[in-house]
């Protein structure tokens, strides 16, 4: 199975190095050359983030003109050659054995659509940490087990044809709520899978900016309002850089 990576970029030429480090390490690691690709979508960026993706070898770079996370999920979608394309957000740092953990995922469920996992924050302190662990522990994976679906927008993979068949993605939808709504839809062509053991480590800039508990119920509303709405609570967001 060949997989796409995708990372929808925005201004990010401060965290994308790092990021396609960490990335063509992993890959190279777990897959053979012309197993995966990995796919840069520059969603209207006014700095250095194309030439910074340029610089690295094997890296295609694709252009997204109107500005939305979920246009650039789209390009992405559109772009890509691989069968799983997987998601992550230009501020993250993968780690080892990631995508293994997304082959066997694959390999072990004949009906998956879609695998999902937490975050992990590389420039939190651990004891600032805590209570990001105990959210992930103590109420988005029981909101897993009942509602059947759940997505990390910085840190899923998803099947090729069930995103086609489900008609890509929602770009209507700015920002909140994103992840939830393209998990809920592909639910109804597949089994959604969120392992907690799926961990993509990403920067606590959000978290830093807006604090934790801001953050947290921000997110915690536009999901239940996927959930019982099919669309978000909030239009409205920050660009944090």
């Amino acid at each position: 199975m060949k997989l796409s990576l995708i990372i929808p970029a925005y201004n990010e030429e401060q965290y994308l190095a790092t990021c396609l480090q960490y990335a063509i390490k992993e890959l190279t690691a777990q897959a053979k050359p012309g197993e995966f690709e990995i796919i840069v979508v520059n969603n209207a960026s006014t700095d250095r983030t194309s030439a910074v993706a340029a610089g690295f070898e094997n890296v295609r770079v694709v252009y997204e003109p109107v500005k939305g996370l979920t246009r650039a999920r789209q390009r992405g979608l559109e772009s890509a050659s691989g069968e799983i394309l997987a998601f992550v957000d230009a501020d993250t740092r993968m780690p080892a054995g990631w995508l293994g953990k997304i082959l066997d995922a694959y390999e072990q469920n004949t009906d998956l659509v879609c695998v999902s996992g937490p975050y992990r924050y590389f420039d939190l302190p651990w004891t600032k940490g805590l209570p990001v662990k105990l959210y992930w522990m103590l109420l988005a994976k029981p909101t897993y087990w009942f509602t059947r679906y759940m997505a990390v927008g910085g840190n899923f993979a998803a099947s090729k044809q069930a995103l086609l068949r489900i008609g890509g993605f929602d770009t209507s939808i700015a920002f909140y709520g994103e992840d939830t709504n393209i998990a809920r839809r592909l639910a109804s062509e597949g089994r959604v899978r969120f392992d907690l053991d799926m961990v993509m480590e990403t920067s606590a800039r959000r978290l830093r900016e807006e604090g934790f508990i801001a953050t947290a119920t921000r997110y915690v509303i536009n999901f239940m309002s996927e959930a019982i709405r099919n669309k978000p609570a909030t239009s409205e967001y920050r660009d944090i850089r």
